[in-house]
């Protein structure tokens, strides 16, 4: 897993898109090493591609976007979770659509496509981004923050009011394992009153009890119910997952979030990048103790950012 890897063969899917409720056709090829993840929109002419990459988030409204020049594409977030949970580092998605396909809501069916197709090692090592000094951000009761570790690690905590979510955490080590066997399946979710007033404006149009946890006032109105007792935390830590992986690298730290969302994982990637003795960047493989000179290490103050328009 200390080389870069890309897919096998090229990857086909449809479903539709969760804004637009229409028909999305996306097309998942292999890559060359060093390329990372580009979207490119195939629905319009001359469109410069979009590589998926903090600096790219143009808007945290509902889902993470990406964009460039005008164009942009939203929900990324579930597929590059997928691609970080699975360890691909090299791929092109070509979209006929502004948005990824929601498809049930979850990670699991892209998961389920890049196991069916496979991925292969290209001969070179991924570089690593070792996280040395925490970096925090705050916003309101949300907070999210990198700590020092010997391994990527996600402790996360909700709170809401909802008597059928209440307060929830979860703490995972990281490995393609964990994230199939215990987060890749955990779905988005809403509240009736939300999608009622989104459809309303023509977003949400493609939200449906197929692809989204939906509670009224009082209960979860699914007919299935739950997948798993915390999945509203566990649909946190996956979006988590894929918003860290616009990085470009995987991270060896400790991911601590109350309360976030993908605003606050972005900025905290922004916040990062700006304290540059807080990281390092290391080859895979290499002696990462020695390197990074772990150590234990107080919580700090949060920081406050401004408002960045994300």
């Amino acid at each position: 897993m200390h080389l870069q890897r890309t897919l096998k063969k090229e990857i086909f899917c449809s479903s539709i898109g969760l804004h637009t409720g229409r028909k999305v056709n996306m097309m998942v090829k292999p890559a060359p090493v060093d390329t990372g993840i580009i979207f490119i929109r195939k629905d319009l002419q001359d469109a410069r591609p979009i590589p998926a990459d903090f600096n790219m988030v143009c808007d945290t409204t509902l889902a993470t976007s990406l964009g460039t020049d005008g164009v942009t594409v939203s929900t990324v977030e579930h597929i590059l979770s997928a691609f970080s949970g699975m360890g691909l580092d090299n791929a092109l998605i070509e979209l006929d659509s502004f948005e990824v396909p929601i498809m049930d809501g979850s990670a699991r069916p892209f998961v389920n496509m890049l196991k069916e197709v496979g991925t292969r090692p290209q001969g070179k090592s991924k570089k690593m981004l070792v996280i040395k000094k925490p970096v925090s951000v705050k916003d309101g009761e949300g907070s999210a923050m990198l700590l020092p570790s010997d391994e990527f690690k996600i402790t996360y905590e909700i709170d809401f009011t909802h008597q059928a979510i209440g307060r929830q955490s979860y703490s995972v080590i990281f490995s393609d394992k964990n994230y199939e066997d215990n987060i890749c399946s955990a779905r988005t979710f809403g509240f009736l009153k939300e999608v009622e007033f989104l459809q309303a404006k023509g977003l949400g149009l493609g939200g449906s009890l197929d692809n989204v946890i939906i509670l009224d006032d009082e209960k979860i109105i699914n007919k299935d119910g739950l997948r798993m007792p915390d999945e509203f935390v566990k649909h946190k830590i996956l979006d988590a997952i894929g918003d860290l992986f616009l990085l470009g690298m995987p991270i060896i730290g400790h991911f601590v979030a109350h309360k976030s969302g993908h605003r606050l994982n972005n900025l905290l990637l922004r916040e990062l990048m700006r304290h540059e003795n807080s990281w390092e960047i290391i080859t895979a493989g290499y002696d990462q103790k020695q390197s990074a000179k772990f150590r234990s290490c107080k919580i700090p103050p949060f920081t406050t950012l401004d408002p960045v328009p994300i």
